[in-house]
This record gives C-alpha cells, sequence and structure tokens, in this order.
C-alpha cells in the first residue's frame, strides 16, 4: 500500500476489509515518487517508516516492503543504504518480484505478457497495479487462466525475491543498493 492513499477514509476501508479477508498487506512507500536509491537519508526514512505508522494495525506481521521500481525495473535506484539500515533496524521483510506485466501500459493486453511470464518460470511473483486503466478489469480472466493451466496462487513468495527477512539480509542486496 502507498501510505499517502491509505489517507483516504474510502481506501482505508477497503485495505481493512482486505485485511480481514486474509490478504497480506504490505508497505510500498509513503508517495511513489523517487525511487529510493535516489534519496537521502531523511526522506527514506520518511517514505518508509511514514507508511508503517499509517498501516499500523492493517500490516503483516513481516513488516513487509516492496521498494518502488520505475517502470518495474530492477537495478541500484532501488534502495540506498540508508534504506536498507531503516528496513534492517526495524526488522521489516522486504520483497521484489519477478514478474511485471506491465498493466499499467497495457491495459488489455495484459494478461497474454503476465501468462507467458508464469509459465517462464518455476514461481513468479507478479506485480499487478490498481489503476484506473481498466487494467483490472481483466483480473478475473487471468485467474481463471491460470487455474485452467493448473496453476496455483499461494501467499509464499518466491526465495529469489527476498532480499531481507525480518531485518536479516538473506538475499543477494548489492544489486539493488545505490552506492
Amino acid at each position: 500500500m502507498l501510505g499517502a492513499k491509505l489517507a483516504d477514509p474510502a481506501r482505508r476501508k477497503l485495505a481493512g476489509q482486505a485485511h480481514a479477508e486474509g490478504h497480506w498487506i504490505g508497505n510500498h512507500t509513503m508517495t511513489h515518487g523517487v525511487p529510493l536509491g535516489r534519496l537521502n537519508e531523511q526522506a527514506a526514512r520518511s517514505e518508509i517508516l511514514g507508511t508503517e505508522k499509517v498501516i499500523g494495525e492493517l500490516g503483516h506481521p513481516d513488516r513487509l516492503f516492496r521498494p518502488f521500481g520505475g517502470e518495474g525495473a530492477l537495478g541500484p535506484h532501488l534502495l540506498s543504504s540508508a534504506a536498507v539500515d531503516v528496513l534492517q533496524k526495524n526488522r521489516m521483510t522486504c520483497v521484489l518480484w519477478n514478474a511485471i506485466p506491465r498493466d499499467w501500459d497495457d491495459p488489455r493486453g495484459w494478461v497474454e505478457t503476465a501468462l507467458a511470464q508464469c509459465r517462464a518460470q518455476p514461481r513468479t511473483l507478479l506485480v499487478l497495479h490498481d489503476l484506473p486503466t481498466g487494467a483490472m478489469d481483466n483480473l478475473e480472466t487471468f485467474i481463471a487462466r491460470v487455474r485452467q493451466e493448473r496453476g496455483t496462487f499461494t501467499q509464499v513468495f518466491p526465495p529469489e525475491c527476498v532480499l531481507i527477512r525480518r531485518g536479516e539480509v538473506i538475499g543477494r542486496l548489492a544489486p539493488y543498493v545505490s552506492t
């Protein structure tokens, strides 16, 4: 969740309903404005901890965090050493992704892209966006197609997508931290 979006009572209520249904709520920065690897220490801290405060009781016990990539790109722009320090000191879990079907860019055709990405690897952590593009009008189609192909959905992350678990670095961090 974006911290700034949770300030809206209607969105907070929707997040509460999702949480009550067993969905995991995690931190995706306060503003989604600039990747953390490009921010100074104070700004990175504010983006992460401000959102944690807003999420409050809705948050997953592992204090999930997914950095903002900008167009879905992975690389050293994702995190700064200050951001890593905040994640570690606050015993947070940093999760990346291994599939981006660019639903924001192709609201009608993302389903085929996502299915191809899922087929190409044993476990997929797919990022989708609930933007006003109409892309999520196709979510039920995607889910049905995955099930038709005997795919399953789980809330267990592929190990290669988890960089930090409860504050402990467990993955390859260096490619994602700016110097």
